[in-house]
């Protein structure tokens, strides 16, 4: 434990402290040996980071809870199946760095419940690039971050939706023998989507 105290630039009875409290995972023991290794110092390290940026020890403590709980990213990203989007990695104070004061325990759960992110260790990660740069685009526009995540949940029913729509309707009207290619499939609904969206906010906008 000193060793690691001093590795993380804190005294023992500090690291004592964030194992009392849960802050950090209990070390790997070998008879009355307790072995602590780059685990817990990369937790002791986010916990700094933490700190500094205003997150109160309830809170972190309440936000590892909510991590450790957390979906695999194996789980997350569903291995194998196609996708264009990008995952992102983040450490926990590089997830509070685009979302600042916003990073609650209820939106970080909210945000593994829907699907947004993943845990690897003592990483997040995103599902994707482009709706980890809308959603703190949004953020920084005056949006709560609980409002972006329930309206994500609505976007995601509303896209399962058009996704099914899509596949149901090259189904239908290909032959038996043509298996729907989700390669081709995929732009034409793209565009589609974009298109209309693009003309309802246009129409949207012209009402207000």
């Amino acid at each position: 434990m000193t060793e690691l105290a001093a590795a993380a630039g804190i005294t023992v009875r500090t690291v004592r402290f964030y194992r009392e409290r849960g802050l950090i995972p209990p070390p790997r023991r070998e008879g009355r040996i307790a072995w602590y290794d780059d685990h817990h110092l990369a937790r002791l390290r986010t916990i700094a980071a933490l700190l500094e940026r205003g997150h109160t020890l309830n809170g972190i403590a309440e936000l590892a809870d909510a991590f450790e709980k957390g979906r695999d990213v194996g789980e997350l990203l569903g291995l194998g199946e196609p996708t264009e989007e990008q995952p992102v990695r983040l450490t926990p104070e590089e997830l509070a760095d685009h979302f600042a004061g916003e990073v609650t325990p209820e939106n970080l759960a909210a945000a593994l419940d829907l699907g947004y992110l993943g845990t690897d260790g003592d990483e997040l990660v995103h599902i994707s690039r482009r709706l980890l740069d809308a959603s703190s685009t949004l953020v920084r526009k005056g949006v709560p971050l609980a409002a972006v995540l329930e309206a994500g949940q609505l976007v995601r029913e509303h896209a399962d939706a058009l996704a099914e729509l899509f596949i149901t309707v090259m189904r239908t009207h290909t032959p038996d023998t043509a298996e729907v290619d989700i390669e081709q499939l995929r732009p034409v609904a793209k565009s589609v989507v974009e298109a209309e969206l693009s003309m309802a906010l246009d129409r949207r906008l012209n009402q207000s």
